[in-house]
């Protein structure tokens, strides 16, 4: 199965190569991401698909957590700014937007991050989400604990 595997012969579901991760005695992301990766946190690979075109699972990214992951749905309105005081070093957060685009504000440097991107970063400084389109910003913010 391996040898099918590593020639993009079969496609797997998640569970094997969870089972696959384990027995190597490492992560799954490690497994799966592209070893000349720049960023090890913004992983970015194709996981699985399905048998109907277009189903897909995207392993975007991955960040350690030494308590917990709070997962939230945000809509931003046009014009609408969310300010936010720096977490406790260690924390982090992770951005993927669905609709719209978001402009994050770390400091005084902007990140815009539109529709179907995503982005992290370590949240132990001032930073805040800010809407400066026409159109709702819908995104999903995991706070990494």
């Amino acid at each position: 199965m391996l040898v099918a595997i590593e020639a993009g012969e079969k496609n797997v579901s998640l569970t094997t190569l969870d089972r696959v991760a384990e027995a190597l005695d490492v992560a799954f992301s490690d497994l799966i991401q592209a070893p000349d990766a720049r960023d090890p946190s913004r992983i970015n690979e194709l996981a699985w698909t399905g048998s109907i075109p277009g189903s897909k699972a995207v392993l975007l990214s991955k960040a350690q957590a030494s308590r917990e992951v709070e997962q939230w749905e945000w809509c931003l309105q046009p014009g609408e700014v969310y300010p936010s005081e720096p977490d406790a070093d260690g924390w982090s957060e992770q951005i993927y937007v669905f609709e719209g685009c978001l402009t994050v504000m770390l400091g005084d440097q902007p990140q815009q991050i539109a529709a179907g991107e995503f982005f992290m970063f370590a949240s132990n400084q001032p930073h805040c989400y800010r809407n400066d389109g026409a159109v709702a910003a819908r995104f999903v913010r995991n706070v990494v604990i």
